[in-house]
């Protein structure tokens, strides 16, 4: 399986026409761009959140341009530490133009089947599926990309389905 980077991912931002979607299944992410601003946080020190600049800058040039960039976040409650910490800067993706929603892992339908082994994945324009593959502690490997039309089909289908039962950020209440 050939992996492309995750900056490579990223400039698929650049040339999406009409709509990203990702979803996530897990509780913890391990990122080098994330590790000082997440220690810093939890010893309750401020952040300046530039760190972010350049993907909520990617976010506004896209949703400027009337694409749209959404997300589901599938957590278990009560959440990690992790999604507390994602949770209290996603009003930050917001602001750059993401649609970001989450659903408790519990309030999945019984019968969900995950496509591409449960791997986290964004998909563009209902044609391309980046799926997300990472390491045992949570560092991203890298992205695979898939066109096979059986296997998007299956992310549109969950995608509709999920972004259905998913409740908006502003109105997530998360369970610690």
């Amino acid at each position: 399986m050939e992996l492309i980077t995750s900056d490579q991912r990223d400039e698929l931002f650049d040339s999406f026409e009409h709509d990203a979607f990702h979803l996530e299944l897990r509780d913890d992410y391990g990122s080098p761009v994330e590790d000082a601003p997440y220690a810093k946080w939890q010893r309750g020190e401020s952040d300046d959140y530039r760190w972010l600049d350049p993907w909520t800058d990617r976010m506004r040039k896209a949703t400027a341009a009337g694409k749209t960039v959404r997300r589901v976040r599938v957590v278990s409650e009560p959440i990690s530490q992790y999604v507390t910490w994602e949770h209290s800067l996603t009003h930050l993706n917001q602001i750059a133009g993401e649609d970001i929603r989450w659903l408790p892992r519990h309030q999945l339908p019984q019968d969900i089947t995950f496509p591409v082994n449960g791997n986290d994945w964004w998909l563009f324009d209902s044609g391309l599926v980046a799926v997300g593959h990472f390491h045992d502690d949570g560092r991203v490997k890298g992205s695979e990309l898939i066109t096979d039309p059986i296997i998007v089909a299956e992310c549109i289908k969950v995608r509709d389905l999920l972004w259905s039962l998913a409740v908006p950020h502003t109105a997530y209440e998360p369970r610690r």
